[in-house]
């Protein structure tokens, strides 16, 4: 089977959760790839040579200080657009005429949507974000978004709409309000199977915004080991003061602070927060401003009982969490999941059915 696989470049876990079902793909099917931003350079050089990536323009998103910037983002794609969309138009014909693809599989991306649609092909959506539109939603869970949630809805709706299956990825299951859909737990990277939680007496902090100028002393007044990233981003060693300590970012030390962690502190990003919950470290969860979807991971944490969201990290939030935490892990110990099994099975069904079902 040839399978066209496109990804979003906007946020990592896209490239991150992408890579792992790429790898099993590519045991029993043909697959090329194509993706857009930061994710390129992350898959080129973390999937089998044997596959192809191709590099396309796509939407990015700016942040400043922990919030969406809504017209620096538009300004950014105007301009990415004058000199991506003809690299879009040609990679388009290259692969009509060399790949020939059966089946497209898009993990929110719409260059491979479109593509699909414009020669007929079914399309497998494999995200997260789906369950924004395709599950029902307490009031607990909605109060207060009103407007922004069902603009927020229409988007995830349109993005790859009319799809032959929509596989979300989720740690929490609210009930499916549309056909075609089923809830899978997340996927994740060989490094999280591979590791052990082990009981610690640290916290894992993830924080890349500085507007919160008050944030060390907070941490360091929370009496415990702090183990900070993505604060100091030109740091090349470890750098101590008191409690806290700053760290360059490692993926491996920085999985094993987590698996080891006594509690989490980072955005509400779905990736790392599954991360979290498969490791059953409690989170406290800050979403990103103007993210609604990082709002309601955080939301349904806290309902799900795994950890607190918080609209801002204050010293009082997170001497509330770290007092929760007994609850919070008697919590997490009841989660249960059995790898990636569920998710790439389903997948591998389903990508039989949508080549064998009638144009």
């Amino acid at each position: 089977m040839r399978i066209l696989y496109g990804v979003v470049g906007e946020g990592m876990g896209h490239a991150m959760r992408s890579r792992v079902v790429l790898d099993e793909l590519t045991k029993r099917h043909e697959v090329q790839v194509v993706v857009s931003g930061r994710a390129y350079d992350y898959l080129k050089t973390r999937v089998s040579p044997r596959l192809h990536v191709e590099k396309i323009w796509g939407y990015s998103i700016v942040y400043e200080n922990n919030e969406v910037r809504n017209f620096k983002t538009l300004l950014e794609n105007i301009k990415g657009s004058v000199r991506g969309w003809p690299r879009n138009v040609r990679t388009y014909f290259d692969l009509a005429e060399r790949f020939q693809p059966d089946v497209v599989i898009s993990d929110f991306e719409s260059w491979s949507y479109l593509f699909a649609k414009n020669h007929r092909l079914p399309v497998i959506s494999v995200d997260n974000m789906q369950i924004i539109d395709r599950c029902r939603h307490g009031p607990e869970i909605l109060e207060g978004l009103g407007a922004e949630f069902q603009l927020t809805k229409a988007i995830v709706r349109t993005k790859v709409a009319r799809a032959f299956h929509y596989f979300v990825t989720t740690f929490f299951y609210p009930p499916v309000r549309k056909a075609r859909t089923s809830l899978h737990p997340p996927i994740l990277r060989p490094e999280i199977l591979a590791a052990r939680p082990e009981p610690g007496q640290h916290l894992l902090v993830y924080q890349t915004s500085t507007s919160n100028r008050g944030l060390p002393e907070i941490l360091a007044r929370s009496g415990l080991e702090c183990r900070v990233y993505g604060l100091r981003r030109e740091l090349k060693k470890d750098a101590r003061e008191g409690r806290v300590l700053y760290r360059p970012f490692s993926e491996s030390t920085f999985v094993e602070d987590l698996r080891t962690a006594r509690g989490v502190v980072a955005s509400a990003g779905f990736t790392l927060m599954g991360e979290a919950v498969y490791l059953r470290r409690p989170m406290l969860a800050i979403p990103i401003r103007k993210q609604l979807e990082q709002v309601i991971n955080a939301r349904y944490l806290e309902a799900e009982g795994f950890g607190l969201g918080a609209d801002k990290l204050t010293a009082d939030r997170l001497a509330v969490f770290i007092e929760r935490l007994p609850d919070f892990e008697r919590r997490l110990r009841g989660y249960q999941q059995d790898g990636n099994t569920d998710l790439l099975a389903a997948l591998e069904r389903g990508l039989i059915a949508a080549t064998a079902a009638p144009a």
